[in-house]
């Protein structure tokens, strides 16, 4: 697939423009999608990393139209470091995540903290930010981060996803931060919602989220039980998984499935399935 172009506005609808940013990497696919949101006045979803190109990409869209909020999905480095300057120029307040300082205690998979990250305005469930003609309500999505929020566009029945579902690979979800009994429950909460169309912030739109979701969900349980089976069998450790789970995968994604991994292990252990054993884990009916 040849990559899309960086830093040209793409109308999706006519309240939606995405505009890519240019840090494509195994993590990020072709690189982070900013959307904006609005005609005669904005919003500004995830603007994305730092960087002069895409700053002045975002101006351009902007055009001196008045921006009302500048939104962010969560805080990784990929999503929100392009905020401070943005909200500056623009006198336009961010808006969106609530920020996080924990430390993580592994090798990042996806994009580090942006630690610098700090909102004008937290947003918690239903909350809202509007301008002429949208509405963007918050929807809480933890799991990928503890902090994770969606946003749906009332107007349209568009969903901004975020990195909660992508429309290219599987989400990350690297503990602490990132926990997947809330990734699980978040997908459900989706299932639940009549949304029409989801703009992630990697990978293309997603014309049939509910059945994407629904996928989602099973892939997920498919792992639990794949989990399951190897410690049955005796490979007890997270390297050795991988190598079994992820067949013909990139090496290079290694550190972000192990930390899946390690995250399903997590959930396993709350319900009480499996547990950690001498530096490695073991199934509870295998004990």
């Amino acid at each position: 697939m040849e990559a899309p172009p960086t830093g040209i506005p793409i109308v999706l609808e006519p309240l939606v423009t995405r505009v890519l940013a240019p840090n494509a990497s195994a993590y990020t696919y072709t690189g982070t999608q900013t959307h904006v949101v609005g005609t005669t006045d904005l919003a500004i979803i995830d603007p994305g990393p730092a960087g002069e190109a895409h700053h002045a990409a975002l101006l351009a869209v902007v055009a001196g139209r008045p921006v009302r909020a500048i939104v962010i999905t969560h805080h990784h480095r990929d999503h929100s470091p392009g905020a401070p300057r943005l909200a500056a120029e623009l006198d336009a307040p961010v808006v969106g995540a609530a920020p996080f300082a924990l430390e993580d205690d592994g090798p990042r998979s996806d994009a580090s903290f942006d630690h610098d990250y700090a909102p004008h305005r937290v947003l918690a469930e239903g909350d809202t930010v509007a301008g002429d003609g949208w509405t963007l309500e918050a929807i809480a999505t933890p799991g990928h981060t503890s902090n994770h929020l969606a946003f749906a566009l009332r107007e349209t029945k568009a969903l901004f996803s975020g990195d909660h579902v992508m429309g290219w690979a599987t989400s990350v979800v690297s503990p602490p931060d990132g926990d997947m009994t809330q990734y699980m429950a978040s997908l459900e909460k989706l299932i639940g919602r009549d949304d029409r169309i989801y703009y992630p912030g990697h990978g293309e739109a997603i014309e049939r989220p509910q059945r994407l979701v629904r996928g989602l969900l099973g892939h997920r349980k498919q792992r639990e039980g794949q989990i399951l089976r190897l410690l049955r069998a005796g490979i007890v450790e997270i390297p050795a998984m991988v190598e079994k789970m992820y067949v013909g995968v990139d090496p290079r994604l290694y550190p972000a499935a192990e930390r899946s991994v390690l995250a399903h292990l997590v959930d396993l252990e709350r319900r009480a399935l499996v547990r950690s054993h001498g530096g490695g884990w073991e199934s509870v009916d295998a004990a």
